[in-house]
């Protein structure tokens, strides 16, 4: 029996040990203010509830924590970078009987109208505010997914230029699939690896749509574009342009015109307020849009998707892409790859598979993609469409190789892959001062550097110069150092001051001042007041007068703003891998620490692998991580799925 003392002091423990976070101790203490008749065992679980949000679970299984719970797994005790023996912890399952006016329970009392700071819904305990964001969620997105078969009873005539063809001529041609699947209600999941197509397959089935419309003599459909930060924002800019000129000639100017050539942050699209969770956009004041797309939906959180959902006109499409591969949002929630888990065996309907053979030309066999009738249809399987094959990795690109056997967990494969392609290379470490790592940094930065440190002449023309600092952001988008980790010498923190030592030394960076030429950086927080993100990326250089100045790469267009200007910066010669999604390098290299840890799963592997273009480095700090983190799958404990599958299977009425 726990008791209220030692309650108090298993919480001072755990925060002087930096266990827990101040405010999950003081989010207990405010509830036993509220209740002081509430069970110690309630006010516990409350702490770890608030733990585990920190640490990106929107709830916390109560089920896991009976006696000798391995608390390194579920509570991720003790934290990184920290050796101490993971701690003791009473057991909170079964649940004590005692009610409270704390907490309401699913099935018992009326959740939804209870006015409670938990919620119970079976073994999962919520702060309130993440069981109503799931619960909207799922209920918004089972909402959209039911097909428009009132209004669209048979798959219209598609168009010969939304055939891509595969490179085998033996597989369906899954982007086409994918529009024609997108055609039967408003909202389309379309996930899948590197180069599989998917801003291509989206930019066509735009085309479709719009084309659809003015055909019937209707406005041009208003389409909005987002993705979770600027970076990636960015990047769909760049690949949509190319995309659409793909498409021309084969499509009117006006269906191409019609298509939105830049994209907004989501946060931009639903209007952040400074200072406020609350968007100008909501269900009161709607997007003023038909069609919405968001790529990069792996980085988007419960809270996040939950108030994309709210801004959308009832009738609107939303239609997400991503990789349900990489790292989940870093808040709480793993969104898409809950809402994707089943994609790759499609879990079709008789319905929605009758829908994909009338759209496959070639006729291929789709069978093996139907449900199975012994099991529970996967919930928005009819709305979901993996693509299949990538036009950037083929059998010959040893980092699509790496990727697919990380991705699938194929021991053999990732002993093997190593010496069968050029473009991949593993380096093992002696340690943390080893001088292959000051070899390997220096080539990788030296051509940016060497190209900032020299400037253009002061009366070389403002064309001349942007083109400049435009040569230098594209350099150092070459070459980027990946860690898994935020803290000790194998963190971020610890490799920014060993990299920036070595540049140092060669003269290529000189960092006595916090800001010097060459000193690459990164937001930590958004600014709305600079139009820039967290997560965007800059790097200082010198304008014609000799000012630091650091340049961001918007639009196409190259931004040059005062370092005096932005206070909430970090330095990235190395940057963590989370930080990294939505980007892409010519060379991207990943460092692994000398010893295993929570952080080191299969989808962070995956996502640095996935970040190069051209040619992928693992350097070791010990043997046999990238082996052991490929059969370690990163768990998010969540009710998302198990909400969408009972409104799934509801009896109508």
């Amino acid at each position: 029996m726990l008791t209220f003392d030692a309650l108090w002091t298993l919480l001072d423990t755990w925060e002087t040990h930096r266990w827990l976070r101040p405010l999950d101790g003081r989010f207990a203490r405010f509830l036993a203010e509220l209740d002081p008749q509430a069970a110690p065992e309630l006010l516990l679980a409350a702490a770890l509830a608030s733990h585990q949000l920190g640490r990106g679970h929107p709830c916390l299984d109560l089920s896991t924590l009976a006696a000798g719970a391995a608390l390194d797994h579920v509570l991720g005790l003790p934290p990184e970078g920290d050796s101490s023996p993971a701690p003791s912890l009473p057991p909170l399952w079964p649940w004590p009987a005692a009610e409270s006016p704390l907490l309401a329970v699913v099935g018992r009392d009326d959740a939804t109208r209870r006015e409670s700071p938990l919620v119970r819904d079976g073994e999962r305990l919520y702060l309130r505010r993440y069981w109503q964001y799931e619960q909207d969620v799922a209920l918004a997105l089972h909402q959209r997914a039911q097909p428009e078969h009132a209004t669209l009873p048979v798959l219209p005539v598609l168009p010969d230029w939304l055939q891509q063809g595969q490179a085998d001529g033996q597989s369906a041609d899954w982007q086409q699939l994918a529009c024609a699947l997108a055609l039967r209600g408003r909202l389309t999941l379309i996930t899948g690896g590197p180069g599989t197509g998917k801003t291509t397959t989206v930019v066509r089935l735009l085309a479709l749509l719009q084309s659809q419309a003015l055909a019937a003599g209707q406005p041009a459909l208003r389409i909005r574009l987002a993705a979770p930060t600027g970076k990636a924002a960015a990047r769909l800019s760049e690949s949509l342009g190319g995309a659409c000129q793909r498409l021309a000639g084969v499509v009117s100017p006006e269906v191409l015109a019609s298509i939105p050539p830049s994209v907004s942050t989501v946060h931009r699209l639903l209007g952040s307020r400074p200072d406020s969770r609350r968007f100008r956009h909501h269900r009161d004041a709607p997007l003023h849009a038909d069609v919405v797309v968001i790529d990069e939906a792996s980085m988007i959180d419960l809270e996040m998707m939950a108030a994309v959902l709210d801004a959308l006109p009832e009738p609107a499409r939303l239609i997400l892409l991503g990789d349900k591969d990489q790292l989940a949002s870093v808040e709480a929630g793993a969104v898409l790859g809950q809402l994707c888990a089943n994609a790759e065996q499609g879990g079709y309907s008789p319905a929605a598979l009758a829908w994909l053979n009338a759209a496959d030309r070639q006729q291929h066999d789709l069978s093996r993609f139907a449900a199975d009738p012994a099991r529970p249809a996967p919930p928005l399987a009819d709305c979901t469409v993996m693509l299949r094959h990538s036009h950037r990795f083929d059998q010959h690109s040893g980092i699509g190789q790496l990727a697919q056997a990380v991705r699938d967990n194929q021991p053999d494969q990732l002993k093997q892959v190593w010496q069968r392609h050029q473009d991949i290379e593993r380096l093992a470490l002696s340690g943390e001062h080893d001088a292959q790592l000051a070899s390997f940094v220096l080539a990788g930065y030296r051509p940016v550097l060497s190209a900032v440190q020299h400037a253009l002449a002061a009366s070389a023309s403002d064309d001349d110069w942007h083109s400049w600092a435009a040569g230098c952001l594209q350099r150092f988008a070459r070459f980027q150092l990946l860690t898994a980790l935020r803290r000790g010498p194998w963190g971020v923190e610890g490799l920014n001051q060993r990299v920036s030592t070595v540049l140092a030394d060669a003269g290529l960076i000189d960092p006595r001042r916090d800001w010097y030429v060459g000193r690459p950086v990164i937001l930590t927080r958004n600014d709305h007041a600079l139009g820039l993100m967290n997560g965007d990326i800059g790097l200082t250089v010198a304008d014609r007068q000799g000012q630091l100045q650091v340049i961001f790469a918007q639009a196409g267009q190259v931004r040059w703003i005062s370092p005096l200007r932005l206070p909430d910066v970090d330095t990235v010669f190395a940057m963590t891998v989370h930080k990294s999604q939505g980007s892409e390098f010519d060379h991207a290299a990943l460092i692994l620490p000398d010893h295993p840890g929570p952080l080191l799963t299969r989808e962070l592997v995956y996502t640095a692998i996935t970040r190069a273009k051209t040619r992928f480095t693992l350097l070791e700090a010990q043997v046999g991580l990238l082996e052991l983190a490929a059969q370690t799958v990163t768990r998010r404990e969540s009710g998302l799925g198990a909400s969408l599958l009972a409104l799934a299977n509801r009896v109508p009425g």
